[in-house]
């Protein structure tokens, strides 16, 4: 898969002469004119790197740089600023707003494509991450939760999935659905932050599986407001017509036209409160058991096991 680098610079003739140079290692290119555009097109088309031009319309480099910088789905996501010859407060601002680094026009093409090359390896780093939501993946689930065996305390672990997220997939296209997975992962993040313990963990298991481990006196307030952040930004996800009828049209696998509702998550809690849990496998035969009781009621909910 082609690496993609979204360009953002309100100069066509600038964009030329960058696209020319990225096309010399085959980079996919994604041109935008300000910073609006920037921000949408980072939102819509997931680029690998950005080269954003410090002074643009609508929102200059800066500005761009900072929003994506405060967003920690987004984060990771390599920034090198471009700035004119000479102006050294373009510089320093655009370091100040986080950039990873920066280039001055006019700049020598190879010395373009060796720091892009720099940037990469370096936000290489984690590649076991999620490329979607930069969440921790499988293997880091797994060591995560023979970790709380090892150690023996309780523990809660939520297993979280979107109720008729394939219906919307089909019907919206994978980049909106892409977008709602990016979104769900922020809910997730926002609320361990207000609500969790430092040793709280989010992983994102693909898709939208994603599941949280936190303690067993947390797990109760925690699913609420995982809800109540989810059902309130889901209706947004829909066009005004499917918000309003609270439904959309899809076929179901036999083809027939069926009113699907709107999105919801469900989450199956498994603890050992009031049951010994031994291995890795165990918590997940549990979990999926629990998530497909909550996913049943096709609204949002969360299901504990008390089982002994």
């Amino acid at each position: 898969m082609a690496i993609k680098i979204l360009i953002a610079d309100d100069d066509p003739d600038i964009r030329d002469i960058l696209k020319l140079t990225l096309s010399e290692e085959n980079y996919e290119v994604i041109e935008t004119a300000n910073g609006e555009e920037a921000l949408s097109a980072i939102q819509t088309k997931s680029p690998d790197l950005i080269l954003l031009d410090y002074r643009m319309p609508i929102l200059n480099g800066r500005e761009v740089c900072r929003i994506v910088k405060k967003d920690i789905l987004l984060r990771h996501l390599p920034v090198i600023m471009v700035t004119g010859s000479g102006e050294v407060d373009d510089l320093v601002g655009g370091i100040d707003a986080g950039a990873d680094d920066y280039i001055v026009k006019p700049f020598e093409p190879k010395e373009l494509l060796a720091r892009i090359r720099m940037i990469l390896r370096r936000s290489e780093i984690d590649l076991e991450a999620n490329p979607l939501t930069r969440l921790p993946g499988n293997v880091s689930i797994l060591n995560e939760l023979s970790q709380r065996l090892e150690n023996k305390t309780l523990f809660a672990v939520c297993y979280l999935d979107l109720n008729k997220f394939k219906a919307y997939n089909d019907t919206y296209g994978f980049e909106h659905g892409d977008e709602v997975i990016r979104e769900t992962g922020r809910i997730l993040i926002r609320t361990v932050q207000q609500i969790g313990s430092a040793n709280d963990f989010i992983g994102h298991i693909g898709g939208d599986d994603f599941v949280v481990v936190t303690t067993s006196n947390k797990y109760e307030e925690m699913c609420n407001k995982i809800i109540e952040g989810f059902d309130a930004v889901s209706p947004f996800f829909y066009n005004e017509t499917d918000r309003k009828n609270g439904y959309i049209l899809a076929h179901d696998r036999k083809g027939i036209q069926q009113k699907i509702p709107l999105l919801s998550i469900a989450i199956g809690v498994v603890t050992n409160e009031f049951r010994t849990i031994e291995h890795v496998a165990q918590i997940g035969e549990i979990g999926a058991e629990l998530k497909g009781f909550a996913k049943a009621v096709e609204k949002s909910n969360w299901v504990k096991d008390q089982r002994e």
